[in-house]
């Protein structure tokens, strides 16, 4: 008999990320989807009860299943991406409740970073607002490869179809021009469960999926091993005992990729070639080792190699450059200006950098490209050039989200100021191609 742990590992995963603006109902949702797919635990539910009656509510608010800091629930707002996990029998979800306010837009770059799925929320009675459109950019722009538009509170719009109509065309129009290649519109209603879990009675006009039923299937891929192999040094390993004195073994996570022992590779930045004696992983020799596993490599000859540098198929080496051309979301409140000083962490290499241009600023409302702002504040979308002070070998991030991602970071303080993807413009040509790894 099949046990409920081995059909949760038969499952699929996966990660999707909600958005939208202030009371659009992303939390409401969330609870709504662990509360019908029941998924939450007694003593959950009997939390959410007492502090909405502390709070002169007469029934739960699902939205604290959520909002689990304690500012959240006194302003009835998400400030900090809330996590979630949750399983049916068809599929295990991460999931992350995203900030709505304009000022922790920064907070949907964390949760969507690693997102397959976003969820977009729309309020039927506002439509889309300026909001909606930068976080769809910022969903297009960390390349997620499908976006659900959930049109929330129909309950407030008498369930008319016109309005669903009239927010779904302008919004998959929006979404269509920054090249997201999928987009589903679905009908909601959070507070009364209307099209999240069971299908709703009241929009008989709608023939499409609920939003669980959708989540169940939307096709998932995200197989690392068939990616361009990558192997960020984390940390040399030398324990120099009596039974290994020249053990020199270097450790870390597979970004992407396989590896084999016998393979010929390169160490970056310093481009010496070299090949794989062994692979030590939990403790144990083997042959081969894919992403995400931890391991440790050795190398056949005693090169220079530390934390930082980045091992990967000779045949296969991303360029090294100290020049980097990047699309941007500043996220911190002190704006980035051209000239400035900063740290600039790829991997596990982190090198002092600075900011030689910042090219243009990207405008929500027609997605035209502002030149030459001389500077991005909190929030922004736009182009930097930034020259390192060592070399990086950088993936385009159309390939890899791992190795074609960065952060400014403030020396003074360590404050993250701001989040790039190395590569090409914030163009729909180059928005339209396929996900990364």
């Amino acid at each position: 008999m099949t046990t409920t742990t081995e059909q949760l590992s038969a499952t699929t995963l996966l990660r999707f990320a909600t958005a939208g603006s202030v009371d659009d109902g992303k939390s409401t949702l969330v609870g709504r989807l662990l509360h019908d797919s029941k998924s939450v635990l007694t003593d959950q539910l009997e939390a959410v009860a007492l502090a909405s009656t502390n709070r002169g509510q007469e029934t739960p608010d699902l939205a604290l299943l959520t909002d689990g800091l304690r500012a959240e629930r006194e302003q009835g707002i998400t400030i900090d991406v809330a996590y979630r996990y949750f399983a049916t029998p068809r599929r295990r979800f991460i999931l992350a409740d995203t900030p709505g306010h304009v000022q922790y837009t920064r907070n949907m770059v964390t949760g969507a970073s690693t997102a397959e799925l976003a969820v977009v929320l729309v309020d039927a009675r506002n439509g889309v607002v300026e909001q909606t459109r930068r976080h769809a950019a910022v969903a297009a722009l960390l390349r997620v490869p499908h976006v659900v538009l959930a049109v929330n509170k129909m309950d407030l719009v008498d369930y008319a179809e016109p309005v669903f109509a009239a927010i779904a065309e302008e919004f998959t129009a929006y979404a269509a021009s920054l090249g997201v290649p999928e987009i589903t519109a679905i009908p909601i209603s959070a507070l009364a469960g209307d099209n999240v879990v069971e299908p709703s009675a009241h929009m008989d006009w709608y023939g499409g999926p609920t939003v669980l039923e959708h989540l169940e299937t939307v096709p998932v891929s995200h197989d690392l091993t068939a990616c361009h192999a990558r192997f960020p040094v984390q940390y040399v390993i030398r324990p120099q005992t009596a039974e290994h004195p020249d053990y020199r073994g270097y450790a870390g996570q597979i970004a992407a990729g396989v590896f084999r022992v016998g393979e010929s590779v390169s160490v970056l930045p310093s481009g010496r070639t070299t090949t794989i004696e062994g692979i030590d992983a939990l403790g144990e020799s083997v042959d081969i080792a894919w992403a995400p596993q931890s391991v440790t490599i050795r190398l056949a000859d005693d090169i220079d190699v530390s934390r930082g540098d980045l091992i990967a198929p000779a045949s296969d080496t991303p360029a090294t450059t100290q020049d980097v051309e990047a699309t941007v979301c500043h996220v911190a409140d002190q704006p980035l200006t051209v000239g400035q000083r900063v740290l600039l962490k790829h991997t596990t290499r982190t090198v002092k950098a600075v900011v030689k241009d910042i090219p243009s600023r990207l405008t929500l409302d027609d997605l035209s490209q502002h030149p030459a702002p001389g500077k991005l504040v909190a929030n922004d979308i736009g182009r930097v050039v930034v020259h390192a002070s060592e070399e990086l070998a950088l993936d385009p991030y159309h390939l890899s989200r791992a190795t074609g991602s960065f952060l400014l970071i403030d020396p003074a303080d360590g404050t993250t100021l701001t989040a790039g993807m190395a590569g090409e413009a914030f163009t729909v040509q180059a928005l339209g191609r396929a996900r990364p790894c």
